[in-house]
């Protein structure tokens, strides 16, 4: 095409620079569009060319990495009280969220949960004297991650506390989850009062031999499946459970009352789980992390098997870094509060439940969920960008998670660090939030992003590790 005819055609922008720059022409009555992108985040020049130099190790360790993931096959199979099944659980020792942390570094809800699970033990009979006590240095402290279990929120796990057991069939390995106790005052938000240690207590002596013979009645129950019809039905497991905990109850109910012997205790037992939307909650975690932690270990890999957080610090952890830790400084929701709580009062983000959203679920599938948007005061089409978003940032789709409204297209699964970095977007994730003190409990929920420091260590510890 000749130039001088170029000059006769409509004005067509792209516009890389500043969206403003597409809003002066857009006002003016011409047509633009803007192209979504920033400069990558901030890592060594020395990272970056070890990374660009085994590209496809990289490649290859993150192929055979996805296919670990996606055909893994949780399932609940049994309960149990946490000291007979946890790897390396001791009485003095309490698992918590996120990443490894110190008494005196920890957040105002972890240390709450911690005193309330020493007065749930027994090894304190007020809230004095267990704070007392956790900051003696007679009670260890170690993340749930550390011992194939997870937490929502502070995540606390001590010793007596009935577990739910959900293995990947197809690696074999095992992972470990406390029961949902309910919103509001919770053990898991930093509450300690009366009324929470009676709840806890009920849950084990009554509750949990009622759940543990129901599932052992049932052989196993498949938690894949749950969460892929959930999906298709509104929720993405992770602040939206509403669906998933209807499928599961429509499996236990008939065998908790073919097995229960006593009637008030099968109806109040019933009666919980129905009125406890977020019960699968603590499930869709164990089920995702034991997909995710058959995926370790894989040299060169640059997919993130782990992101926790402690009220404190956010970790990550990679496929190709072992065990080791990546941290950043945790950062406070955007989020609906309850009545009389601003964000002020809110701790920053907390738990082990971005669990769902490194598996794709969560955030990652908010587009499946986009009520969820709404504690924002968020539209369905924000939901839909937030899923978006997230395809630029993981190696690949989901093989059976999939999303209604986008066609049935698989969730984006498998968060690669390099595209974190590459594309500066960090993950979504949709979270509750607890107060900043401990023993007040849930004040809101809302969503948050996460803070790019623990990629950049990640990326860096990487290369570091190639090395």
């Amino acid at each position: 095409m000749a130039i001088k005819e170029i000059f006769n055609l409509p004005l067509q922008v792209v516009n890389i620079g500043l969206e403003s720059f597409k809003d002066n022409i857009q006002n003016n009555g011409e047509k633009a569009i803007q192209v979504k992108w920033q400069p990558p985040a901030v890592v060594s020049s020395a990272a970056v060319s070890k990374l660009d130099e085994n590209f496809h190790k990289i490649e290859e360790a993150n192929k055979k990495v996805l296919e670990i993931i996606l055909s893994g096959k949780p399932v609940l199979k049994s309960m149990d009280v946490a000291i007979n099944v946890i790897p390396g659980m001791q009485k003095n020792l309490i698992l918590h969220a996120g990443p490894p942390i110190s008494w005196n570094r920890m957040c105002g809800p972890t240390r709450g949960a911690i005193m309330g699970a020493l007065i749930y033990e027994g090894m304190a009979k007020t809230p004095e004297q267990a704070e007392k006590l956790a900051a003696s240095g007679a009670i260890e402290f170690a993340p749930c991650h550390e011992h194939s279990s997870v937490g929502p929120m502070a995540g606390i796990i001590s010793a007596s506390m009935p577990v739910f057991i959900v293995e990947n069939e197809t690696s074999g390995n095992e992972v470990y989850c406390t029961l949902n106790e309910g919103l509001g005052k919770v053990l898991r938000y930093g509450a300690y009062g009366p009324e929470v240690i009676e709840k806890l207590r009920w849950m084990g002596k009554v509750m949990y031999p009622i759940l543990k013979t129901a599932i052992e009645h049932l052989g196993k129950v498949d938690l894949k499946n749950i969460i892929a019809q959930a999906l298709h039905m509104g929720d993405e497991v992770h602040n939206r459970n509403r669906a998933a905990t209807s499928l599961l109850y429509r499996i236990l109910a008939p065998a908790i009352v073919e097995t229960s012997k006593i009637k008030e205790d099968t109806v109040e037992v019933l009666n919980f789980i129905n009125g406890n939307d977020h019960f699968f909650l603590n499930l869709s975690m164990p089920a995702a992390k034991c997909c995710l932690d058959a995926a370790r270990n894989i040299p060169y890999s640059s997919v993130v098997v782990a992101m926790a957080r402690n009220g404190t610090d956010f970790g990550v952890q990679l496929a190709g870094t072992g065990n080791k830790w990546f941290t950043g400084p945790a950062l406070v929701p955007d989020a609906l509060f309850f009545p009389g709580y601003t964000k002020e009062d809110a701790n920053p983000d907390i738990g082990d439940s971005a669990i769902t959203e490194t598996l794709g679920l969560g955030g990652f599938a908010i587009a499946a969920a986009p009520a969820i948007v709404q504690f924002v005061g968020g539209t369905a089409k924000d939901a839909i960008k937030y899923t978006m978003d997230m395809y630029e940032i993981t190696a690949g789709e989901n093989n059976v998670y999939q999303i209604p409204y986008l066609n049935f297209r698989g969730t984006p699964t498998g968060i690669d660090v390099r595209k974190v970095i590459e594309n500066n977007i960090t993950p979504f994730i949709d979270t509750g939030v607890a107060h900043k003190n401990p023993g007040v409990g849930q004040i809101g929920a809302g969503v948050s992003s996460a803070p790019i420091e623990p990629f950049i260590q990640a990326y860096e510890g990487l290369a570091n590790e190639i090395d």
